[in-house]
């Protein structure tokens, strides 16, 4: 007899594909070519002072739980420092974040994604490393951002300038 369940997926401490995305290393643990695209779930290591611009996305739901370190998330809502072992969603709709790790030490959070499809903006966008491979984060000339802009934008984010939240405090 034929077994039609699908196996559990597994991945060990060295598994998964480490990407060098904006000066951090997002891995891979499992993708939405695993999972139907029903999710995602990515390892991300950012280095101190590190961390995305302000983006947003309104089909999906990301979430982070912060396994090591300290990361300060602003939205349009405010500010949030979320320290080990705080749990962060950002719902679907387009509300505009990003995180920074505001702390000397590295930063480990645990990102999850529904439906999935962010790790493949990253596979796009980042560069194979092996673990422990740091690259410093790529020049953002306007042609770069103009680039990563569009490739953000066939994966259902848009890519806001890096003061955007400051000036809407300001207003």
């Amino acid at each position: 007899m034929e077994n039609s369940k699908p196996n559990p997926i597994t991945v060990g401490p060295e598994g998964g594909e480490i990407l060098a995305v904006v000066g951090g290393n997002y891995r891979v643990l499992v993708s939405g070519k695993q999972t139907n695209g029903a999710f995602s779930t990515i390892e991300m290591l950012v280095p101190p002072q590190n961390g995305p611009g302000p983006h947003s996305h309104a089909s999906f739901y990301e979430s982070f739980y912060i396994l090591d370190g300290e990361v300060e998330v602003h939205s349009e809502a405010g500010a949030y420092t979320a320290k080990k072992g705080s749990f962060v969603v950002v719902p679907e709709g387009g509300i505009v974040h990003y995180f920074k790790n505001v702390s000397d030490q590295m930063a480990q959070l645990l990102c999850m994604v529904v439906p999935a499809g962010l790790e493949e903006f990253f596979e796009e966008i980042g560069e194979p490393v092996a673990a422990g491979e740091f690259l410093p984060s790529p020049p953002m000339d306007p042609e770069s951002i103009k680039t990563i802009q569009a490739i953000a934008e066939k994966h259902g984010q848009i890519l806001y300038p890096p003061d955007f939240l400051d000036q809407k405090e300001g207003e």
